[in-house]
């Protein structure tokens, strides 16, 4: 199948689309503002809606009013924007209401930079709204794996009735790429009985709600979407290695500094220094499995995590999934500061004690 060339946030809403997405609903934030523009013209083309709100917490209760009528609905921002959706996520997860949310990240904390960033890790794995809830976090390293794991996401959200999160940073979005359109077939069941859409011969209307007032009844929901979590646990771990038999040194990074971490492995290994990388697709549920199997080989010496962050967020997962198995070291920017091959060169040659050719 020939490919075509595509702006990332571009090709993002046009997977959405050929995915089946029934509602868009959004608020323009740079550097994701292409997927609404984008929406707005070809999603009502397609039979969908798209709707500009207000802002960003009006778009995320539109999609928790769509997907609980049963639609295929989806959000998209960037970093400050997504802050401003946490309360509608938790409520999305307390309610099983599927729902697919697209974090285009920039530079923070606050307004920070419309330049790249990766420093809603936190916000994504651990979960900015309340309540114990979790949500699948996608992280493509490129306009390709941006298309398809959007379209996962809306499976993945269908079959657990869980939001899902695909976050990539902000060059992702806006670099063009060529990208092959797979045919896609819809994984989970188009069916959905629980949806508030009418009885449909039932005889009883549904009620979609996070509220419980009696805490035995509270405390037997949260266990029932404890066991959920768990599953997508068991099931849903994705990751990649590369040049990890034999390594010493284990890179540890995800989305655009991951792609730059294969071009220092290349220099690396032109070198003589053995490195791999290993590169979690899902940050969570994160591979701590693999990592720790990984981290546990007599060849490896040493882990370095590469982050668009200042001090590391997903660092704190690397540690927990090492559990102080080897040394692990850090190398990050942020405010859109791309880490250098020159630099992964020079911080894996240290953390190895070797010298820099």
């Amino acid at each position: 199948m020939a490919k075509e060339l595509w702006k990332g946030n571009e090709a993002i809403a046009e997977a959405a689309i050929r995915a089946g997405c029934d509602c868009f609903f959004g608020y323009p934030i740079t550097p994701q503002s292409e997927v609404p523009e984008y929406m707005s013209v070809h999603l009502p083309k397609a039979g969908g809606v798209f709707v500009q709100s207000e802002s960003e917490i009006a778009a995320i209760n539109m999609v928790y009013g769509a997907g609980g009528a049963g639609m295929r609905a989806m959000t998209s921002s960037s970093s400050p924007g997504i802050s401003l959706k946490q309360e509608g996520i938790t409520y999305l997860a307390g309610a099983e209401v599927p729902a697919v949310i697209v974090n285009c990240m920039r530079g923070g904390p606050g307004l920070g930079t419309i330049q790249p960033g990766q420093g809603d890790y936190f916000q994504a794995t651990r979960g900015g709204g309340n309540g114990d809830y979790r949500t699948v976090v996608l992280a493509p390293a490129n306009v390709q794996e941006a298309v398809d794991f959007v379209q996962d996401a809306f499976d993945i959200a269908d079959e657990y009735r869980n939001p899902v999160m695909v976050v990539m940073d902000g060059l992702i979005g806006q670099m063009m790429e060529p990208i092959e359109w797979k045919p896609y077939t819809r994984r989970a069941c188009a069916e959905k009985p629980w949806a508030a859409s009418g009885k449909f011969g039932r005889g009883h209307t549904n009620i979609i709600n996070s509220l419980y007032i009696d805490p035995e009844a509270c405390d037997v929901h949260n266990q029932h979407l404890s066991r959920k979590f768990a599953l997508m646990e068991q099931r849903e771990v994705r990751y990649e290695r590369v040049g990890c038999e034999d390594a010493e040194l284990i890179i540890t990074a995800y989305g655009t500094p991951a792609r730059i971490a294969l071009s220092a492995m290349e220099v690396l290994r032109g070198q003589g220094v053995k490195v791999g990388l290993f590169r979690p697709i899902t940050l969570w549920p994160f591979p701590e499995k693999p990592l720790h199997e990984l981290a546990g080989q007599d060849h490896v010496k040493h882990i370095l995590d590469i982050e668009l962050s200042s001090t590391g967020q997903m660092l704190d997962d690397i540690r927990l999934a090492v559990e102080g198995q080897k040394p692990i070291s850090y190398l990050g920017h942020a405010g859109g500061v791309m880490p250098t091959v020159e630099e992964m060169v020079e911080a894996a040659c240290s953390a190895l004690k070797k010298e820099v050719k």
